[in-house]
């Protein structure tokens, strides 16, 4: 169930997780930068239901979450998105992160995850659930068939690592280091190398990289020390945050840097107008 959020892969090459806030930038123009991200063959968009004051955030993906709430992007907009959205994609798939407390605890969990399943959502990642609830969680997902994606960092004890380990089903988000998205340094491929070890031994679904990914390099690193996936988080936060301040079009900005990240062929290469 979970090896196609990563399949048909050039050789070597991992895939490509984005993450961004639903609601950044406002959801007509969201529609079409998720097409774009389709016609690229993203692999999947982690898309975050809106919720302020994240603790593990830094300021760029914290003021887009600010953004999309002002605009009044809630949980249910959201799964309404989806399932609008979702029967359209050819390739890309998605990846749902919800708040426990802002989005998720106001509802019984197993009616939040079947409005998930229903929506359409490849996958579920729930930020900041209590640890006491998460076998009930693991259980209830199970049960409904929600793929769910679980987490670990590189330097987190080997009962958390199992955990994820024998309960992720849509992949595993393997967390560089320890901080605040979009404040941390490239990840240290040293310390992953063990981890990713770990994890194989006890799994065989795909393992996603993300926090201090920023650029071609970066990826292409992950793909060498045999992550499934590396995920890119802020710096496409900030790739739209400067597209909307700066008044331009953010589906070109955010193709331009697909460009870049290797993820999408150049204009000449595509055989269209530079």
């Amino acid at each position: 169930m979970s090896a196609r959020f990563f399949a048909d892969r050039p050789s070597g090459r991992p895939g490509l997780v984005v993450f961004l806030n639903a609601g950044d930038p406002p959801l007509d123009v969201f529609r079409e930068l998720v097409r774009l991200l389709d016609d690229c063959r993203v692999d999947c968009l982690e898309l975050a239901v809106p919720f302020p004051n994240s603790p593990s955030d830094g300021p760029v993906i914290r003021e887009s979450a600010d953004r999309a709430l002002a605009d009044g992007v809630d949980r249910d907009a959201v799964l309404a998105f989806v399932e609008q959205v979702r029967p359209q994609l050819a390739h890309l798939k998605i990846a749902l992160l919800a708040d426990w407390r802002h989005s998720v605890k106001d509802l019984p969990l197993p009616e939040f995850l079947e409005r998930v399943r229903a929506s359409g959502a490849d996958g579920l990642l729930i930020h900041g659930m209590p640890p006491r609830l998460r076998p009930a969680y693991y259980e209830a997902a199970r049960s409904v068939g929600q793929p769910i994606v679980t987490t670990c960092y590189s330097s987190s004890e080997p009962a958390v690592i199992e955990e994820a380990g024998d309960n992720g089903s849509a992949y595993i988000y393997l967390v560089s280091a320890y901080g605040k998205s979009g404040t941390v340094g490239p990840p240290d491929h040293s310390t992953l190398a063990p981890v990713l070890q770990q994890l194989r031994e006890r799994t065989d679904v795909p393992i996603a990289v993300g926090f201090g990914v920023k650029n071609r390099d970066d990826i292409e690193g992950l793909g060498a020390v045999g992550a499934d996936a590396a995920i890119v988080g802020s710096a496409c936060v900030a790739c739209v945050a400067d597209a909307l301040a700066d008044g331009r079009d953010v589906v070109e900005d955010f193709h331009a840097f697909l460009v870049e990240l290797g993820a999408a062929p150049r204009p000449t290469e595509a055989g269209l107008q530079a």
